[in-house]
C-alpha cells in the first residue's frame, strides 16, 4: 500500500478521499487554490500545498503545478476526483512517466472512451443498443441533411462535452443552423476539441447508468442501476438508487451490456455506463462512459456496502482481492437518494451564488441512514470560481418512501445562510409527482414551479442591515458591542403592529431606502423617520400594516425631513442565524446579519411564511412623536466631570449648549460641534497626553466620550473601553433619538436625577449590577446574584457608581433600592461593565469596616489626590472628605448647586 497519496481536486470529494486514506492508514496530501483556504479538506489532509490565486486553470488544471508537489511530498500515488484531470489521458499518462500511480483507468481507455464519437463506435462493435446518430461532423450543411434523415427533434452533442456542456437539442433546420457553431465553440473552449455529431433526440427520457468496476485484467463487476432523470440543463439534482419503475428484467440487461463494454477495453478502475431509456417505447440506448468516480457514487457505496475509493486506491496499490472474491459477499439493500446541495438561486435562473457562508449547520449524520460529504462550515468563502457545490446529503433506507422522507428532514434540518442555496428547490423536486411517484424525466423539472419564502434585495440603499432587539448582549466586557436598532422604540413599534415579539430582526434603513421583489405573500410595516414607500408603484402609508403580494415591488425612497433611519419589520422576522446570540449586523466585525454586513443588490432574504392576514396592534398616537430637528436628550451627570477633570463653567455651559450634530456620524457613535472643552488638568498624567486621557475606562451606550476635544455620543457599534473622559450618558428612555440623528440637527442635554429615570421607568445605565425598579412598587430591590458577589465595601463605598450603574439608594437608607425587572437588557448589559471606580484605582474597602481602607500597590502608587479614596471622584460627586478624617466631609459649593436629587444620590 501507499505511504502517501495526493489528491488532485478540491471541495467535497477531496474530503470524501481523505476519509478513505485514513482508514487505509495512508497519508493525505491536499493541493488548494487560495480561493479554497478555508476549505476542510486542507485540515483533514496530512498536509497542504497551495497552487497560487485564481481559477482552474491556473490551478487545479495546472499539470506541471501538481506534479511538482507529488514528488517534493513524496507522494506515490495521484488520486484525480471527478472533474479537472479525472479523465485527461494526458495528465494519467504524465503521471506513469513521473513513475506516480494515476488512482483511476489507464490512459489509452481514457482516451477510447473520452470522445463520444469513439465510445459510441466501439459500442456498436459490440452490440450494445444505439441511438441513431452520425459520425463527425465536418460542417452545417452535413448536419442539416443528417437530422433530414433522422427526423426531427435531434440532439446536437460536442464530442468531448461533459457535465451537460456542449449539448444542444434542436428542433428544426433553423435551430440547428442557430446551435452549430456555438457548440463547436463550447467545445474547443472547455475541452479543446471542437468536434460534434448528431443523435435521435428522445422527447420523454430517463438517464439510466452502470456503476462499473474493472481490475484491468478483463474481470468487471457492475454494482446495479442508478437513476439520474431529474436534471436542470442537463446538470444532475437528484440520484437514487436502485432506479425505481424498470420494466422487468431491464436492470440486468442494463448491467449485462455495460459489462460487455467494459470488457472489451480490459477496463481498470470505477468507471459509470450512462444510457438513455425511452419511457415510450421501453427501451434504453448508449448514452456515453464516464470514465471516472461519478459525482453519484456515494448512492451505490450506500446500498451495496462497498467503499469504492478504496477499491480504487488498493487496485492502483496492487493489494486488492480478486473481483470474483469480492463479488462473492455483494448484495443490495435497501434504497439510497442523493440530493445535489448548491450555492445557487433558483429564483434567479439559478445563478450562482458565491460569498461567505456565515453559518453551515446540517443533522447529525451516522454515515448509514445519512451521509454527508461536504467541504464548508461556518466561515467558509464559496469562491465565484468553481463548481458552487456545498454538499451531497445521501438518505438510506429500507424503502424508496422512507429514504425519500429521510432526505426531506435532513433538508429540513440543513441550515446555510450567508449565500442563497438550492434547498428549498430540492424540498419540492421530492415531494413533486414526477420524482415522488418514481417516474422522473430529463426534462421533468422545467414544468416545476419554484417557490420560496423570500424577497431579493434589487438595490440596498445607502446601508440597509438587519437588526434585531435587544442585540448582541453578554459579550460587552471582551470587545462585542451589542449592535441592535438604533432607534430600538421604532424596531419594536414596527413588530407590535405585525404581531411580532418586539425583538424581531428587520431591516434598519438609513438615508435612503431599498428596492424589494417579494417572491412570497408577506405583510410588512415600516416606522422610523418619515421615508416614501411606494407598492408597485403606488403610494403607501407608514405605521400600518400593508399586504404585498407574491411578485410586487416594495420601494422605500430617501428620508427628506426630520430623522435619518426608517425600519422594514416583517410579520414573522427575518430568517438570519443567531452570531453570539443575536441576529444584528456588525459591520465593523463583519458578523452577524446577512453575511455581516449591509446589503447590496443581488442579496436574498428569507421570512417566515405568511400565516394568516391579520394586523397586529396599532402604535398609540402618543407613541409617534414626530421628530423635529433639535432634539433635547436628558442625562445622567458624570462619572467624570468637574471640578476633576472639567471647569464647573464648562459644565454649565455643556448643558446650556444646543451641540451640532457633525456629518461624520455613523453607528459607532455621533459626533458633536460646540464648545472647546475648558480643562482643569494640563494632561491626562500617565494616562496621556491630552487632558480628556484617562486609564482605559468601561463605555457605557450613549455615553458622550469626548476623545480629545471632540464629543461623540457612543452608538450601539461602538468601543466598551476606552482612555477618555465621558461627562455625562444619556438615559435609556431617550437613547432612541440617538437614532435618529443626521448632520446639522441640533441636541441639548438636560441633566436629571436619578427619581427622575425611575419615573420614565428607564434605568438607563443604572441597571447592572443586579438592581432593577419594580413598575408598582419602586422602594423595594433584591439584588442578583451578580450584585451578591461584589465585595461589600464596594458596595457601601462606591455609592455613586450604584446610583450611575445600579440604582439610587436612598440617602439614609442605602440598604433599599428599586427593582430593575422592567429595565432594557441592552442598558443592563450597557452599565454591567461600568464597574466601580474604586476597583479600577485598586482600592478595595474594608468589607466589615467600610470607614477603614487600605488602598493597594497601585493606589499607593497614584498621586496622593487620587490614592485618598478618589478624592476627585468624591468632588465631583460633592462629597469631599478630609484628608485625615475621611469619615467627615461637607458638600462642595459644586454640589450645592446641582438639583437635590443628584446631589443626594450621587453620593461617592
Amino acid at each position: 500500500m501507499f505511504d502517501k497519496l495526493l489528491i488532485a481536486n478540491r471541495g467535497a470529494i477531496a474530503c470524501r478521499i481523505l476519509r478513505t486514506l485514513r482508514t487505509l492508514q495512508v497519508k493525505g496530501v491536499a493541493v488548494y487554490s487560495e480561493a479554497d483556504a478555508a476549505s476542510l479538506h486542507l485540515m483533514q489532509a496530512d498536509e497542504a500545498h497551495s497552487l497560487g490565486e485564481g481559477g482552474a486553470a491556473g490551478t487545479y488544471l495546472a499539470v506541471d503545478k501538481i506534479l511538482a508537489i507529488a514528488k517534493a511530498s513524496g507522494a506515490k500515488a495521484i488520486h484525480p476526483g471527478y472533474g479537472f484531470l479525472s479523465e485527461n489521458a494526458g495528465f494519467a499518462q504524465a503521471c506513469e512517466d513521473a513513475g506516480i500511480a494515476f488512482v483511476g483507468p489507464t490512459p489509452d481507455q481514457l482516451r477510447v472512451f473520452g470522445l463520444k464519437h469513439t465510445a459510441r463506435a466501439l459500442a456498436r462493435q459490440h452490440g450494445v443498443p444505439m441511438l441513431e446518430g452520425t459520425e463527425l461532423l465536418d460542417s452545417l450543411e452535413s448536419a442539416i441533411a443528417a437530422a433530414h434523415t433522422i427526423g426531427y427533434p435531434v440532439m446536437l452533442k460536442s464530442t468531448a462535452g461533459g457535465g451537460g456542456i456542449g449539448m444542444r437539442v434542436c428542433r428544426s433546420a433553423e435551430e440547428l443552423a442557430d446551435s452549430f457553431e456555438a457548440v463547436k465553440r463550447l467545445g474547443q473552449n472547455n475541452f479543446s476539441d471542437a468536434g460534434v455529431f448528431i443523435e435521435k433526440y428522445i422527447q420523454r427520457a430517463r438517464h439510466l447508468e452502470v456503476q462499473v468496476f474493472g481490475d484491468g485484467q478483463g474481470e468487471v463487476l457492475a454494482l446495479g442501476v442508478r437513476d439520474c432523470s431529474v436534471q436542470r440543463r442537463n446538470q444532475k439534482v437528484l440520484e437514487e438508487t436502485p432506479a425505481p419503475n424498470l420494466p422487468h428484467g431491464m436492470a440486468e440487461e442494463l448491467c449485462i451490456a455495460a459489462v460487455k463494454l467494459a470488457r472489451a477495453v480490459n477496463y481498470r478502475s470505477a468507471g459509470t455506463v450512462e444510457f438513455v431509456f425511452d419511457s415510450e417505447d421501453q427501451r434504453f440506448y448508449f448514452l456515453e462512459v464516464n470514465t471516472r468516480l461519478q459525482v453519484e457514487h456515494g448512492v451505490t457505496e450506500q446500498v451495496w456496502g462497498v467503499d469504492l475509493v478504496s477499491w480504487m486506491v488498493q487496485l492502483a496499490a496492487g493489494d486488492l482481492p480478486p473481483l470474483d472474491q469480492l463479488q462473492a459477499g455483494l448484495k443490495p439493500v435497501g434504497h439510497a437518494i442523493q440530493a445535489r446541495l448548491y450555492a445557487e438561486d433558483p429564483g434567479r435562473d439559478f445563478q450562482p451564488c458565491p460569498g461567505l457562508l456565515t453559518a453551515a449547520d446540517f443533522p447529525p449524520a451516522d454515515g448509514r441512514k445519512l451521509r454527508i460529504d461536504t467541504w464548508v462550515e461556518a466561515g467558509c468563502e464559496i469562491p465565484p470560481y468553481f463548481d458552487p457545490m456545498i454538499a451531497k446529503l445521501i438518505s438510506w433506507a429500507p424503502t424508496r418512501e422512507d429514504a425519500s422522507a429521510g432526505l426531506i428532514d435532513a433538508l429540513n434540518e440543513t441550515r446555510l445562510y450567508g449565500v442563497e442555496t438550492n434547498r428549498d428547490y430540492l424540498r419540492q423536486i421530492i415531494a413533486d409527482a414526477p420524482f415522488s411517484s418514481g417516474q422522473p424525466w430529463t426534462r421533468c423539472l422545467e414544468d416545476l414551479v419554484y417557490h420560496a419564502d423570500t424577497f431579493e434585495v434589487l438595490s440596498g440603499g445607502t446601508q440597509t442591515s438587519v437588526q434585531d432587539y435587544p442585540g448582541r448582549l453578554g459579550y460587552w466586557a471582551v470587545g462585542v458591542p451589542p449592535s441592535g436598532p438604533m432607534d430600538s422604540r421604532a424596531l419594536r413599534q414596527g413588530n407590535g403592529l405585525l404581531g411580532n415579539p418586539e425583538g424581531c430582526a428587520a431591516l434598519e434603513v438609513t438615508m435612503s431606502g431599498p428596492l424589494l421583489r417579494f417572491n412570497t405573500d408577506a405583510v410588512v410595516a415600516v416606522t422610523g423617520a418619515h421615508i416614501p414607500i411606494t407598492l408597485d408603484g403606488q403610494s403607501c402609508a407608514m405605521n400600518t400594516a400593508l399586504f404585498v403580494n407574491a411578485g410586487s415591488t416594495l420601494s422605500l425612497g430617501t428620508i427628506a425631513g426630520a430623522g435619518v433611519r426608517s425600519y422594514l419589520c416583517v410579520r414573522g422576522g427575518l430568517d438570519v442565524p443567531d452570531y453570539l446570540g443575536s441576529k444584528s449586523t456588525f459591520t465593523l466585525g463583519q458578523f452577524g446579519g446577512h453575511g455581516g454586513r449591509a446589503l447590496r443588490a443581488g442579496d436574498v432574504l428569507h421570512i417566515a411564511p405568511l400565516v394568516e392576514r391579520s394586523a397586529g396592534q396599532q402604535i398609540a398616537d402618543e407613541a409617534l412623536e414626530a421628530l423635529t430637528d433639535v432634539r433635547r436628550m436628558r442625562v445622567i451627570y458624570g462619572p467624570h466631570a468637574a471640578p476633576e477633570y472639567f471647569t464647573e463653567a464648562y459644565i454649565e455651559r455643556f448643558f446650556a449648549t444646543d451641540w451640532e450634530v457633525h456629518f461624520n456620524s455613523s453607528r459607532t457613535g455621533v459626533r458633536l460641534i460646540g464648545p472647546k472643552p475648558e480643562w482643569v488638568r494640563a494632561d491626562g498624567g500617565e494616562a496621556g497626553l491630552h487632558p480628556s486621557n484617562i486609564h482605559d475606562n468601561p463605555y457605557a451606550i450613549g455615553a458622550v466620550d469626548f476623545t480629545g476635544d471632540m464629543p461623540v455620543i457612543l452608538g450601539p457599534d461602538g468601543p466598551s473601553l476606552g482612555g477618555f473622559v465621558c461627562p455625562v450618558t444619556i438615559i435609556e428612555a431617550d437613547l432612541w433619538q440617538l437614532g435618529q440623528l443626521k448632520a446639522g440637527d441640533k441636541v441639548r442635554f438636560t441633566p436629571v436625577s436619578v427619581e427622575a429615570c425611575h419615573a420614565e421607568r428607564c434605568g438607563s445605565a443604572l441597571a447592572s449590577e443586579g438592581y432593577s425598579p419594580d413598575a408598582e412598587n419602586p422602594s423595594t430591590a433584591t439584588p442578583s446574584s451578580r450584585a451578591s458577589s461584589l465585595p461589600q465595601g464596594t458596595a457601601n463605598f462606591r455609592r455613586s457608581e450604584l446610583v450611575r450603574e445600579v440604582h439610587s439608594p436612598d440617602a439614609e437608607n442605602p440598604s433599599t433600592a428599586p427593582d430593575s425587572s422592567r429595565t432594557s437588557p441592552l442598558l443592563q448589559e450597557a452599565a454591567y461593565t461600568r464597574r466601580s471606580e474604586l476597583v479600577r484605582e485598586d482600592h478595595i474597602p474594608d468589607a466589615e469596616n467600610p470607614s477603614a481602607a487600605t488602598p493597594s500597590s497601585r493606589a499607593s502608587s497614584l498621586p496622593q489626590g487620587n490614592a485618598n479614596f478618589r478624592g476627585s471622584e468624591l468632588a465631583r460627586e460633592g462629597h469631599i472628605p478630609d484628608a485625615e478624617n475621611p469619615s467627615a466631609a461637607t458638600p462642595s459649593s459644586r454640589a450645592s448647586s446641582l438639583p437635590q436629587g443628584t446631589a443626594n444620590f450621587r453620593r461617592s
